[in-house]
């Protein structure tokens, strides 16, 4: 399928013919609350009920409010998520984003692709 743009205008996200949700942050982009909600419902209604496991790029992210962070417990349609940044800063803004002691599903950040994919397309263990 072809990316679909987030309401708001801050991101896209597509179902890849591989499986997985792929959402891609703008470059610049400061997340505020209803960029992450935004998100959520358009990654909701292309699972159509299922899950899924997600990579965000958050490569171009330039910060996340406090306010947007707290979003990030509520439950979507990913069954995983991994991070996936290039530099330190894109590290801080992941830690960041999953300091929140109840995350909704195994998150973790990456800095290659390769491996972000080799860990998102894992069967999970029982």
């Amino acid at each position: 399928m072809e990316p679909v743009t987030v309401d708001g205008g801050k991101g896209t996200v597509e179902l890849d013919d591989g499986g997985f949700f792929h959402l891609v942050w703008k470059p610049g982009t400061e997340l505020v609350p209803e960029d992450v909600h935004a998100a959520i419902r358009r990654i909701n209604d292309l699972a159509d009920g299922a899950e899924y496991p997600m990579l965000i790029d958050i490569t171009n992210t330039r910060s996340i409010t406090r306010q947007a962070k707290s979003v990030f417990s509520t439950k979507c349609a990913a069954s995983r998520i991994a991070l996936l940044g290039s530099d330190p800063v894109n590290r801080v803004i992941a830690n960041f984003a999953m300091s929140r002691r109840t995350l909704p599903c195994p998150t973790r950040f990456f800095a290659s692709h390769a491996e972000a994919m080799h860990w998102l397309l894992q069967t999970p263990s029982p």
